[in-house]
């Protein structure tokens, strides 16, 4: 096991999971230049969206902190260096050194690295794979008690596909919104928008660009309606609803893909 992240691979099938903010650690050279509290750092991660990973035959979860390398920015943007990187949130009681932040960055490397022979053997077995990026998002940022942002812009579940070529993916794209959409929620449907709070980041962004016609990354956030995201308490039946919500768009995609691959195949 790589300590930045953990791989299991539960099965052969064509779809992988990814939860690239839901790790806590840090080496300990970086925490003792961190002056950010545990509460802050737990509140801007995505706790608990490894266990949603297991929809998924391959399944992918960070575990070291976005506060020490961010997998979902760019290379030179992964380490947050000033408060404006991160939520106007003061990170270091003293700058990380040029060695520190290049021993980061090396595990950065190796995760990128890593990803790319993951995902070639996946393009490999099965020509045309999915990835769902699982992530969570806050919605009560002025306080615990505050009024939550207006749900209007600020849905349930936000699919961002903006670095997906939609006429290429569109049938997976559409049969995943709308079986989300469908599920029976403790009798109610969840509030599923795409591309209203957010779009895709770097983590999409370079897999369509290293496989740009087998991948298709949706990039899922889920609003913390689920939990208290000022104490990082979790209602464990809504978590786990929101899992089996998920797991329910894996069967219509499974459908997409095998239409696909036969349209592929008269055409040849």
């Amino acid at each position: 096991m790589n300590p930045s992240w953990v791989l299991n691979q539960a099965g052969n099938g064509p779809i992988a999971a990814v939860a690239l903010h839901d790790g806590h650690d840090v080496r300990q050279e970086v925490a003792d230049l961190m002056v950010i509290s545990e509460a802050d750092r737990w509140r801007e991660e995505d706790p608990f969206t490894a266990a949603w990973t297991t929809i998924a035959d391959t399944q992918i979860v960070v575990k070291r902190s976005r506060f020490e390398f961010d997998f979902n920015r760019s290379r030179d943007k992964a380490i947050y260096i000033e408060p404006r990187d991160a939520w106007g949130l003061k990170v270091w009681r003293s700058a990380p050194s040029p060695e520190i932040i290049a021993r980061s960055l090396a595990e950065y490397d190796a995760f990128y690295a890593h990803l790319e022979r993951v995902f070639r053997d996946l393009e490999r077995r099965h020509g045309r794979f999915v990835v769902f990026e699982l992530h969570t998002y806050n919605h009560r940022r002025l306080g615990r008690k505050a009024k939550p942002a207006d749900p209007k812009y600020n849905p349930e579940i936000n699919l961002g596909s903006a670095t997906l070529d939609r006429d290429r993916w569109h049938p997976v794209i559409e049969s995943f919104l709308s079986d989300l959409r469908n599920f029976d929620y403790f009798g109610r449907k969840l509030d599923v928008k795409e591309n209203v709070k957010f779009y895709g980041g770097h983590f999409p962004t370079w897999v369509h660009q290293k496989f740009p016609h087998s991948a298709c990354v949706l990039s899922i956030e889920v609003k913390k309606f689920f939990m208290d995201e000022w104490i990082n308490e979790v209602d464990l039946e809504q978590l786990e609803a929101i899992r089996h919500a998920l797991h329910s768009t894996v069967p219509g995609i499974l459908k997409q893909l095998a239409i696909s691959d036969r349209n592929f195949s008269n055409v040849r």
